[in-house]
């Protein structure tokens, strides 16, 4: 029996810069969220206003805020 190929993974291959840091605090946010059993983005955008983790503008999180956001930082 053949043995499986191993990966080549690069950590973090795609980033072009560092992350800012608002972009950690927006990480760190959606992360204790993902932690306290919260998975949608109704509530993950109140958790956000919750944790006062700014948003664009000074808005408040809302659904399409973080959808739009993720887009944004994903391009």
């Amino acid at each position: 029996m053949a043995k499986p190929q191993k990966q080549y993974l690069v950590v973090h291959q795609t980033r072009s810069a560092e992350p800012t840091e608002y972009e950690n605090l927006l990480a760190e946010g959606i992360e204790r969220s993902f932690a306290a059993g919260i998975h949608d983005l109704d509530g993950l955008a109140a958790n956000l206003n919750a944790m006062c983790v700014p948003a664009p503008a000074g808005q408040p999180w809302t659904a399409d805020l973080f959808a739009a956001e993720m887009k944004r930082l994903g391009a």
